[in-house]
């Protein structure tokens, strides 16, 4: 079975820093071909955030570029580096990874649950 966890939400006031992790972990060899961050406010629809491949290229939503950062390590673990939190960025964020198995050709995106960030004075 694969499980995503994210871990790392919490309150902070406007103006702060959070850093959020997904951990990956399986019954079997796995590596991880992309990782991708998403987040969901109340009321609204799951929005793409940011994403990184194996190779370590990122790329952003125009909104979260200049104070977001996507990155990973070789312990199937990603990381997202939020700076300058505002109050509009409170929602639940989830990780997404590709992962393939080393038997398998393929790779498949699995879910995490997801991590509250709430963003209020």
């Amino acid at each position: 079975q694969v499980h995503l966890v994210e871990s790392g939400g919490g309150l902070v006031q406007p103006g702060g820093s959070l850093r959020l992790s997904c951990t990956a972990s399986a019954g079997s060899l796995f590596s991880m071909n992309s990782w991708a961050w998403y987040r969901q406010a109340p009321g609204k629809e799951r929005e793409w955030v940011a994403r990184i491949t194996a190779g370590g290229i990122t790329d952003y939503a125009a909104q979260m570029k200049d104070r977001f950062t996507v990155s990973s390590d070789d312990s199937n673990t990603a990381y997202l580096q939020m700076d300058d939190l505002k109050p509009e960025d409170t929602a639940v964020y989830y990780c997404s990874g590709n992962l393939r198995f080393v038997t398998g050709r393929y790779g498949k995106d699995y879910w995490g649950r997801g991590t509250l960030v709430t963003v209020s004075s």
